[in-house]
């Protein structure tokens, strides 16, 4: 059942602004380097993109660990996942 509530949820993302993207048509192992290697390239790809904020909250929104996603590396996805939920668990209490 979980199964199919992700996939009804997958299926009904508004995902039209990948068609946008730099990345569009670039070779996707571009994006998911072999663990070391440099990301420059990628996020070079990334920079300038008019939907990089739209690909780095798709990512974090959906938990994407792996690849290059709005200009940023899993590492740096983490820590913006990290301060979020620091700032929610200081806002929660701080109004509660």
């Amino acid at each position: 059942m979980a199964t199919e509530l992700a996939v009804h949820k997958f299926l009904q993302e508004d995902r039209t602004w990948q068609l946008k993207a730099n990345c569009l048509g670039v070779d996707p192992d571009l994006f998911f380097p072999e663990r070391g290697a440099s990301t420059r390239e990628a996020k070079e790809v990334c920079r300038g993109c008019i939907v990089q904020q739209d690909c780095l909250e798709y990512a974090l929104t959906n938990g994407e660990k792996f690849g290059i996603w709005g200009g940023m590396s899993e590492r740096e996805r983490r820590r913006i996942r990290r301060s979020r939920a620091l700032a929610r668990r200081s806002g929660g209490a701080a109004t509660a």
